[in-house]
């Protein structure tokens, strides 16, 4: 035999278990206990395969070169080793790739990728992602994202991304984006985004964004936003905003703002704005450069404005203006005091009551009801 051939043949006698493996695999378990080499379908013990097919059940380690081909099918239960990709249809206990980890089903325990984790429906335990982990469905556990956390359903524990965390569902837990946090379904607990925080449900605990924070509905805790905080529902708690808190309901604690407060429905409790403080109704105390309500009951020191618009005021405002569309059942101390009916008292240098009989609708130092 010359030189050439002996090494084609040689050549040949190697490249057959390769061949093999790749096509059928490389049994050599004892009543599946053992190692595989290839696409062997049941292994208690190691397998390595460059990129499995079809259904499989691993327990032990699953060592891969690639991800799956088509659709993976298999189980791994222990180590799903990616050199530098790995991925199967459930994998528990752990899996770690070089580039990345995923799943068609979920993944339960510990994932780590260099580039990824992710699979179609649920992951739960801890979970890191040098760019980013995902789910289709529910994230439980520690989540960890160099640019973002997302998942379809809901996401519980603790969730950090580089840019942002975000869930179809609800967030609860622990949730820091450095640009945002999202949710469309409602969120609770400790949120903190670098530019914001929104939820399209109900938002509840302590939220902190960088411009603002926002609720579809109801809105309950600490709230602090660079900018603003607000609620399509009710907003309750202590918030505070640069520039505006607002919500389409009743807003019931401590609130402040740079510029202004206002509800769509009962101010509750203390409201302080820097410009302006407004409601259909006012109860508790309220500091603005104006104030305006339809109804107050209320404690209210207002610089340059009060007005009661076709309502009623009780209790105590002092202003430049206090003007009184309405009845005033109580002290008002300003410049001007105007009121429809006064049962009460006003104190200023013109007070004036429009029902008082003629000679005592406009009286300077005070004015009382006739």
């Amino acid at each position: 035999m010359t030189p050439i051939r002996s090494i084609i043949a040689a050549a040949a006698i190697l490249a057959t278990p390769l061949a093999v493996a790749q096509s059928q695999g490389l049994d050599l378990t004892v009543r599946d206990v053992g190692v595989g080499i290839g696409n062997v379908p049941t292994v208690y013990g190691i397998r390595v395969n460059f990129r499995d097919r079809g259904d499989f059940d691993v327990r032990g380690i699953n060592a891969t070169i690639w991800q799956p081909d088509g659709e993976p099918e298999g189980t791994v239960t222990g180590l799903a080793l990616g050199l530098p990709l790995t991925g199967a249809g459930r994998i528990t206990g752990v899996g770690a790739g070089i580039f990345g980890v995923s799943a068609t089903d979920r993944i339960t325990g510990l994932g780590v990728g260099g580039i990824g984790v992710g699979a179609g429906n649920g992951l739960e335990g801890i979970m890191i992602g040098g760019v980013g982990v995902g789910a289709g469905d529910d994230i439980r556990g520690v989540t960890l994202g160099g640019i973002g956390v997302g998942s379809g359903g809901k996401l519980e524990g603790i969730s950090v991304g580089g840019i942002g965390v975000g869930a179809g569902g609800k967030v609860t837990g622990l949730a820091v984006g450095g640009v945002g946090v999202g949710a469309g379904g409602g969120a609770k607990g400790i949120l903190v985004g670098g530019i914001g925080v929104g939820s399209g449900g109900s938002l509840r605990g302590v939220a902190i964004g960088g411009i603002g924070v926002g609720g579809g509905e109801q809105v309950s805790g600490l709230t602090i936003g660079g900018v603003g905080v607000g609620a399509g529902g009710t907003l309750r708690g202590v918030s505070v905003a640069g520039i505006g808190v607002g919500a389409g309901g009743d807003v019931t604690g401590l609130t402040i703002a740079g510029v202004g407060v206002g509800s769509g429905g009962t101010l509750r409790w203390v409201s302080i704005a820097g410009i302006g403080v407004g409601a259909p109704r006012i109860e508790g105390f309220a500091l603005a450069s104006a104030v305006g309500a339809q109804d107050a009951r209320a404690v209210i020191i207002a610089p340059a404005y009060m007005r009661v618009d076709h309502g009623s005021f009780t209790g105590v405002s002092a202003s430049a203006f206090n003007h009184i569309k309405g009845s005033q059942h109580g002290l008002t101390i300003g410049v001007f005091n105007y009121a429809y009916r006064l049962h009460g008292l006003q104190l200023g240098v013109l007070n004036y009551v429009r029902d008082n009989p003629r000679a005592f609708r406009l009286l300077p130092v005070l004015n009382v009801g006739r």
